[in-house]
């Protein structure tokens, strides 16, 4: 049977972001021959004395290029910046010219994610600019259908350009079932895309 490697990268603050990437992760590991790699980035710091550890305090370790060139298709998440990908996410893709040049995206297919801590925060563009280096990497985007009926009920996030979660102002609000829903339907259609285009490569 064919396998396809899911890479799920993200960073996390306040562990909304997290949270919607394991929701992805569900969503992969529904799709029978799909895997779910669950990766994360360090914090980046103004601050020239800070490091981070070389392996997280918890949760999974972080992403290396080797995963991006191994990955059958990927997943990025970020919290909202000012509309934007946090700094820790840029500076992870600004530091992925190596696997630009190898082409090792190249015809991979690669969904988004973002939480925000307002309803009106940003999501959309934080989305988009996510997907700005991913085209430039050769990726197919997967994005988000209105056949999914959630789309079209959700009263917090969730959008066509890929998946949201208003998780406001502390950070604490729980994802709420519909966004659970659609963060599970975007890790399964992104899962199905990769078999489909992996299968193509090789068949």
């Amino acid at each position: 049977m064919m396998t396809a490697k899911i890479l799920v990268v993200y960073y996390s603050r306040k562990g909304a972001t997290r949270q919607l990437a394991e929701r992805i992760a569900e969503g992969v590991e529904s799709v029978p021959g799909a895997e779910a790699l669950m990766r994360t980035v360090p914090a980046v710091s103004a601050d020239h004395e800070a490091t981070a550890p070389a392996v997280p305090d918890e949760g999974p370790v972080y992403a290396t290029a080797d995963d991006l060139r191994d990955c059958d298709g990927l997943a990025v998440g970020s919290p909202t910046r000012f509309g934007n990908m946090a700094a820790a996410m840029k500076y992870f893709v600004d530091g992925s010219l190596g696997s630009w040049i190898s082409g090792d995206l190249i015809g991979k297919p690669a969904a988004v994610f973002t939480s925000t801590g307002s309803l009106h925060g940003g999501q959309e563009s934080t989305l988009l600019s996510m997907m700005l280096p991913l085209l430039h990497h050769g990726c197919v985007l997967v994005g988000l259908p209105y056949s999914e009926a959630a789309l079209s009920s959700t009263t917090t996030g969730g959008t066509p350009y890929g998946m949201s979660h208003w998780a406001g102002g502390d950070g604490a609000m729980p994802i709420s079932d519909d966004e659970a829903s659609l963060a599970r339907a975007l890790g399964a259609r992104l899962a199905r895309t990769a078999l489909a285009l992996k299968a193509a490569r090789h068949g």
